[in-house]
């Protein structure tokens, strides 16, 4: 199967003409009905902009909040999207295929890039599409307002690059499919970065701050989803002594237990998973802790009942990492304010990452510290789209979905990793 894209990652074959028309997911209204893959016209790019093609797309959650909202979703800042459909995906690799006149001296064709899909800048183009002419918006999306990644072909737009949210590849063999999940583990690692504790080596002398998870502490991981494995995987980096891993799904403490054993084993850190519904998860912490408490908690999973467990297994000075978000009207959470008082804790969140996030997850995944490939569960086709977000609505895909826009198919492969041979292997 000709591709036209690299038999291996370093060795980019000539890219093909460009065509008049691509295939892309469109959303035209509210609702799954309004969401279709369907040709449209290929994007050419102006003398400040470029056109790459968009070698693998990942599937993010996040569609369907924008699926079912339209264009009342805040980040869509009254942008008609029955007037002017909108193109899909926040999650991709890319590779430059049209370069504009005044870029040329920067960038060339050939070169590949992941982009921010949060995007720190005012719109530039098309401001007569936004409420007020986009008076007082300060923020827009690649998927939203600016086209996305499941499609055959993407533009790089002057907000794109305003926003420094155009990233190089640090190796050019990284595969397509794990480029493509720098975007959600850049979540994770804004997260972890949101962790703070104080440091203070003798009572007289002035309190110091640590970034990150506490090196040598112990780390609560709530929810063993795509992005609680994510979460795991970061955070053994950080080197704590032991790392605890709790859901209510078997299957995912399996996927947790396999994938990450052995590097737990390596790296010196013990690794404990369970189902808190037949162990009491707070009897680990303390287990583990001699009563002391956990230094840092994540939540990752959407779940009031999650938050509130997690509050009673931080120890003093411990950090509470609300990343699971909850739906709108179901946000409002008790706290014990006494435990925040007296055990001096810090609550803190985040909401996707930054160029920087991309960045370092790029690095991690250079150096073999992070293993995009064990986190996807199924490859597919841009005409899956629907299909595998019906997959992740109705919770039957546990881990990410990876669409290949220029590779035709009508099968979706089911896989428990995707390393660089298998990539390789499906697309030569």
């Amino acid at each position: 199967m000709d591709t036209g894209i690299a038999l291996n990652n370093s060795e980019q074959k000539a890219p093909p003409a460009i065509p008049a028309e691509m295939r892309a997911a469109v959303l035209d209204g509210v609702g799954f009905s309004h969401l279709r893959v369907r040709k449209v016209i290929t994007p050419r790019p102006g003398p400040g902009q470029m056109l790459a093609r968009v070698d693998a797309a990942g599937i993010c959650t996040s569609l369907i909040k924008l699926i079912e909202q339209g264009s009342a979703h805040s980040l869509l800042s009254g942008w008609d999207v029955s007037r002017f459909p909108v193109v899909l995906g926040d999650e991709g690799s890319v590779t430059l295929v049209e370069v504009g006149a005044e870029l040329r001296s920067r960038y060339h064709p050939g070169e590949r890039y992941v982009i921010q899909p949060a995007v720190d800048t005012a719109p530039i183009n098309h401001r007569e599409r936004y409420k007020e002419q986009g008076k007082g918006v300060s923020k827009v999306a690649l998927g939203y307002t600016l086209d996305g990644h499941l499609a055959e072909y993407i533009l790089v737009s002057e907000e794109v690059l305003a926003a420094g949210c155009l990233l190089p590849l640090p190796d050019s063999s990284l595969p397509f499919a794990h480029a493509a999940l720098s975007e959600p583990f850049s979540c994770v690692i804004s997260a972890q970065d949101h962790h703070v504790h104080l440091t203070q080596s003798d009572a007289l002398k002035p309190r110091g701050v640590t970034k990150g998870l506490k090196r040598g502490g112990v780390t609560v991981i709530l929810g063993a989803g795509a992005m609680g494995r994510m979460h795991v995987a970061l955070a053994m980096s950080y080197h704590p002594r032991a790392i605890v891993v709790a859901d209510l799904v078997e299957s995912r403490l399996e996927l947790v237990r396999t994938f990450f054993g052995p590097k737990a084993v390596t790296d010196g850190i013990l690794l404990r998973t369970l189902n808190p519904s037949s162990r009491g998860l707070q009897s680990v912490v303390s287990e583990l802790t001699n009563f002391a408490g956990a230094d840092d908690v994540i939540v990752a999973v959407g779940s009031r009942k999650a938050i509130a467990d997690a509050q009673i297994l931080l120890g003093r000075g411990g950090v509470l990492n609300l990343f699971g978000g909850l739906k709108k009207g179901e946000d409002v959470v008790d706290f014990d304010t006494g435990l925040v008082h007296y055990k001096e804790i810090n609550i803190t969140g985040s909401s996707g990452g930054s160029p920087w996030d991309i960045a370092r997850t790029l690095e991690l995944m250079a150096g073999k510290e992070i293993d995009a490939g064990g986190h996807i569960a199924q490859i597919g086709d841009l005409e899956h789209v629907p299909e595998f977000l019906a997959r992740i609505k109705a919770q039957t895909i546990d881990g990410k979905a990876v669409v290949y826009p220029h590779r035709r198919t009508s099968e979706i492969r089911t896989v428990k990793s995707w390393s660089a041979q298998d990539e390789w292997e499906y697309l030569k």
